[in-house]
């Protein structure tokens, strides 16, 4: 049998268990619990409600199995990015995706090249597990560029329904009725959550840990002082919007300035990988002499020189990108 089946065959197994010592682990819970902790957080307190309420159906597999790992400290910070991302996965779909892009890129590294090779198959598992990773990254950063955009717009309309009289809590209802995604998507769901019971700062803690801007911090900052001594806040609220403004117009032109170098950085880090991979499909013999176990030797019968320059040319593809970055990376 081929190691790779057996290797596909191990992962299912082991998935499959997880699941029946989820099924079995876990206990029941009131489906009204379970809608209720996609607002409020697991780490809120839920009031009971009366026994009388019941719940039709239980979670199914898929929900305990989501539930155990949401649980683990070790996928908290995923359970973290894809609610950055607001994707529509849980815990335990990603991590199911995860290694099932890995098990791709690893067959499609193996068989893909003329002579099967094990080191392009462990490549293409690392690149294949990076790819939801980077997806969901990419998600989260284009969501928070989103938000940061229409924060001062959002400012503008929670400053003129102030001033025309509403509450905190009312303004936000305005704000996320009348703005689009995301900002009335995270806005609605604080209301939703002080609704549910939370207090305001609990639920705009909450949506700064969704969405970790530092004008956003500047907001709460404001509103939660405002709350505890008074003020204002129509006009503190004001003064923010005018500086995120500026900011944001500041970030700007120094991104267009900047596109050059960052373009340069990308070219400069990848073309050399690219082009090695493109060499390896060609003419695999000619390229596997980086890292057959033959002479020379740096230490005899353990590594060879070709392993030297690939860790060499790694650390330096590395430095300068690394380099690159920090220049065109000008804070504000």
């Amino acid at each position: 049998m081929s190691p790779l089946l057996i290797f596909g065959a191990a992962l299912a197994a082991i998935f499959i268990l997880g699941a029946g010592i989820a099924f079995v682990a876990t206990s029941n819970q009131s489906a009204v619990d379970e809608r209720l902790e996609q607002f409020v957080g697991s780490n809120t307190t839920i009031v009971e409600l009366p026994e009388s309420v019941e719940a039709d159906d239980g979670p199914d597999v898929a929900d305990r199995l989501d539930k155990v790992l949401s649980g683990r400290n070790f996928f908290e910070p995923i359970r973290e990015r894809i609610s950055r991302a607001d994707a529509k996965l849980r815990v335990s779909e990603y991590v199911t995706l995860v290694v099932i892009s890995g098990v791709i890129g690893g067959v499609a590294g193996y068989f893909l090249p003329q002579n099967n090779s094990w080191f392009i198959g462990g490549l293409g598992i690392f690149l294949g597990i990076r790819v939801p990773r980077t997806y969901v990254r990419t998600m989260a950063k284009r969501r928070m560029q989103a938000f940061d955009a229409q924060l001062s717009d959002t400012l503008n309309l929670w400053v003129n329904a102030l001033r025309s009289g509403y509450s905190v809590l009312q303004a936000m209802e305005a704000i996320a009725t009348e703005l689009p995604p995301p900002v009335s998507v995270e806005f609605e769901r604080v209301v939703q959550e002080v609704r549910l019971g939370l207090s305001v700062e609990q639920a705009l803690a909450n949506m700064y840990r969704r969405v970790p801007s530092e004008d956003l911090d500047l907001v709460i900052t404001a509103v939660n002082i405002q709350r505890e001594v008074g003020g204002n806040l129509a006009e503190v609220l004001d003064t923010i919007s005018y500086t995120i403004r500026e900011r944001v117009r500041i970030k700007g032109e120094i991104r267009t300035l900047t596109a050059q170098g960052r373009a340069s950085g990308w070219i400069i880090s990848l073309l050399p990988v690219i082009l090695g991979f493109i060499l390896y499909l060609i003419n695999p013999e000619y390229v596997s002499e980086l890292w057959v176990l033959e002479d020379p030797w740096i230490w005899p019968q353990v590594i060879p020189c070709g392993w030297l320059v690939i860790a060499f040319s790694a650390m330096m593809i590395g430095a300068g990108a690394y380099a690159i970055s920090k220049i065109v990376n000008i804070e504000v």
